[in-house]
């Protein structure tokens, strides 16, 4: 089907040959009826496409409305939930707050049986120690009960006046005992003085005496000595006078070492 301009067109060639022909006498005979079919679906394309238009807008239309119901119906499930929401928040404190109201008479009312409690414990107390043998101070409460001898120190409340009077009296025999013991240590004192004073006057004296006997070794020993220097004396006198008395002189001291011999 012819449908464009003809070939010969497009070549370079302006003078086309036989070859070149498309179109002859006697063809396309139904071209007239070709045309108006497409004429007719071309109207049927064009008008379809603006029913299909049409149907899409308003097809939009109702997807908007659609969507603005489900947007106005979840707004209001929204605020329908936050009411319930807000509700449910409000019972809940204030059950919470009835809880709590509770609890605390409960604990206020354990406190008060607990304060109940111990005043009459303490009342108790008072009244066992009021009547106790640690206030009303029995000394038999502080005896030991396998050792008489001795006290119990968290009941003892103080010594008879039989026990301060035998105190006192072994504090008066210790007092005598060291008095006695002091005067004797008083006596031996003096004595050892004594002594060592006796011992200085015998050192003094032995000393004395000492002295005396180097005083007359000295001069014994000085007596010896210049008799010693005098018989040296006269020894050595004797033998320069007898024995040595021929001296040489310097004359025959030179005479050695004069000749090659």
């Amino acid at each position: 089907v012819w449908k464009g301009l003809p070939t010969y067109l497009s070549y370079s060639n302006t003078y086309p040959g036989p070859a070149s022909l498309q179109y002859f006498s006697g063809e396309d005979l139904d071209r007239a009826t070709r045309l108006r079919m497409q004429q007719g679906q071309f109207r049927y394309n064009l008008e379809r496409q603006q029913q299909e238009q049409q149907q899409a807008k308003v097809d939009e239309n109702c997807a908007d409305a659609l969507s603005n119901q489900l947007r106005l119906a979840m707004d209001a499930q929204a605020t329908h939930l936050a009411r319930l929401e807000e509700s449910c928040r409000a019972a809940m404190m204030c059950a919470m707050a009835n809880a709590n109201k509770a609890q605390a008479a409960v604990q206020a009312g354990r406190q008060r049986c607990e304060r109940q409690r111990e005043q009459k414990a303490n009342l108790a107390e008072i009244r066992h120690q009021s009547t106790s043998d640690l206030l009303t101070e029995n000394p038999q409460v502080a005896q030991h009960r396998t050792a008489p001898h001795r006290v119990l120190p968290y009941c003892w409340k103080g010594m008879t006046p039989e026990q301060r009077a035998a105190i006192r009296k072994e504090q008066e025999v210790q007092r005598s005992k060291k008095e006695a013991h002091r005067q004797a240590e008083k006596t031996l004192d003096t004595e050892w003085k004594s002594q060592t004073m006796s011992s200085a006057q015998a050192l003094l004296e032995l000393e004395e005496q000492e002295r005396e006997l180097c005083a007359v070794f000295q001069r014994g020993l000085g007596s010896f000595n210049q008799q010693l220097a005098n018989e040296q004396k006269a020894q050595q006198d004797y033998l320069n006078s007898v024995i040595y008395t021929n001296q040489p002189t310097a004359q025959y001291h030179r005479q050695f070492n004069t000749s090659s011999r």
